[in-house]
């Protein structure tokens, strides 16, 4: 497979963090092995996820192959895009296309990307998983590595101005790889949930302390942060669901 594309953006990525001047750690990354398939679970916090997530798997020197919803490749820029980086469209209304696609590519030993979220948390803690990720994992028989990113959404997420001042710092952990079963699916899921939430904790309690002050809108609120609770943000996703559906019906009857 022929990456055209994907390198200099990759290159474009960098040379952005560095005048940001953004403090990245990444810890845990020798969990990635370096060749042979291998599915990345990522919790998603942020529009960017996508770019930082990859950085996981780079010092293994993999390109991860990201499963994304198919909308972001009906745009004009951004489809031709993820496209040229071989990235994996996801259909919400028939996904065996896309889990066939993701099992594929993992089979012929590539790095697969996902997030078993499938939308961005506004509370900033992991939402319910779908089974997605443990499925294909076991289908294509390769082991699934957790991976948490923090900060991020302080940048650009769901319901807040984007801001891309200087200095941010970003965490990103990797943690043991799971080698999950089709007998064990359910059983798996929600071990991958137990121990992605665990690295969460880990990764927000070792995020810088004078970048996260009591009460920031980006910090849960379980934490002593103002972000909505679990149950608030999933009140707000509702009514976000509603109002898309009702301007879908608009401009279907205009």
């Amino acid at each position: 497979m022929r990456d055209l594309t994907y390198p200099p953006i990759i290159a474009t990525a960098k040379t952005a963090f560095r005048v940001l001047g953004q403090q990245i750690t990444l810890t845990g990354d020798h969990h990635v092995p370096r060749e042979g398939g291998v599915l990345l679970a990522f919790n998603h916090v942020s529009y960017l996820d996508f770019i930082y997530g990859g950085l996981a798997a780079h010092p293994s020197r993999r390109l991860v192959r990201f499963m994304a919803k198919k909308e972001v490749f009906d745009h004009a820029v951004g489809g031709p895009v993820m496209r040229s980086m071989h990235h994996i469209p996801v259909d919400r209304g028939d996904g065996l296309g896309s889990f066939t696609a993701a099992v594929d590519r993992l089979r012929a030993g590539e790095a697969v990307g996902i997030f078993p979220e499938a939308t961005i948390s506004r509370s900033f803690e992991l939402k319910e998983f779908k089974t997605g990720a443990v499925r294909i994992a076991a289908a294509a028989g390769v082991p699934l590595v957790p991976v948490i990113l923090w900060g991020t959404q302080r940048m650009m997420t769901k319901g807040h101005p984007k801001d891309f001042s200087r200095g941010k710092a970003i965490a990103i952990t990797v943690g043991e790889p799971l080698h999950p079963t089709t007998d064990t699916a359910a059983e798996d899921n929600t071990e991958l949930h137990k121990r992605m939430s665990v690295m969460l904790d880990e990764t927000i309690a070792s995020y810088p302390a004078d970048q996260q002050p009591a009460g920031s809108w980006w910090l849960p609120a379980r934490l002593g942060g103002s972000a909505p609770t679990l149950e608030e943000a999933e009140a707000l996703d509702a009514a976000e669901k509603r109002e898309r559906a009702a301007r879908r019906a608009a401009k279907r009857r205009s």
